[in-house]
């Protein structure tokens, strides 16, 4: 069963967490951002056009129009294929471990995978960002020389930046799976 609901980013955007639960230690959690609006997106590619069709006619140099079709078209590759996330979800696995992935809007998806045995905690964290203290969710693994160290922190939800209510919701769902962990009898 999938269900939805609506919260908002630091940065005020309304964003969507869907949970899935596919088993007792398995769940899917997603935070969707707004999809790219076209109207945006041709609004600003017409005014780069115009600007740029109107140098080249004062200039009377036709490699001005070019060129700036030639700039807004890479940009627009590097801004889809490498800015432009439109889904980060995580997917708990009790007995597995974590994997992150970040879906953008090219279609391109990067996906990393930390094992249970790595990961020492899930927490909420804060910051200072610009006068305001925002929120983050991140993954603590274990230091392998270390048993009470940390050896790295890695931040989750980087391009959705969800607010506080809803980090708390998937908080509470990868505790409910590293709790089963912890009272699971460990298999050699």
């Amino acid at each position: 069963a999938m269900e939805e609901r609506r919260y908002r980013s630091a940065s005020g955007a309304p964003i969507a967490l869907q949970c899935r639960q596919h088993s007792a230690c398995c769940r899917e959690l997603a935070v969707r951002c707004p999809r790219l609006q076209l109207r945006s997106l041709s609004a600003a590619t017409s005014a780069v056009w115009l600007v740029a069709y109107g140098l080249s006619a004062l200039s009377e140099n036709s490699m001005v129009l070019s060129a700036a079709m030639f700039i807004v078209l890479i940009g627009l590759i590097v801004y889809l294929h490498f800015v432009k996330v439109d889904q980060e979800s995580l997917l708990v696995i009790g007995s597995l471990g974590i994997q992150v992935t970040s879906s953008y809007a090219s279609g391109k998806e990067s996906t990393t995978f930390i094992e249970m045995g790595q990961v020492k905690d899930v927490v909420i964290n804060e910051a200072i960002h610009m006068q305001k203290v925002i929120y983050y969710l991140c993954i603590l693994l274990q230091d392998p020389g270390d048993p009470q160290g940390v050896s790295e922190v890695v931040p989750l939800f980087q391009s959705s930046k969800p607010r506080l209510d809803c980090l708390i919701e998937v908080y509470k769902s990868c505790q409910e799976i590293l709790e089963q962990r912890k009272t699971a009898p460990q298999s050699s």
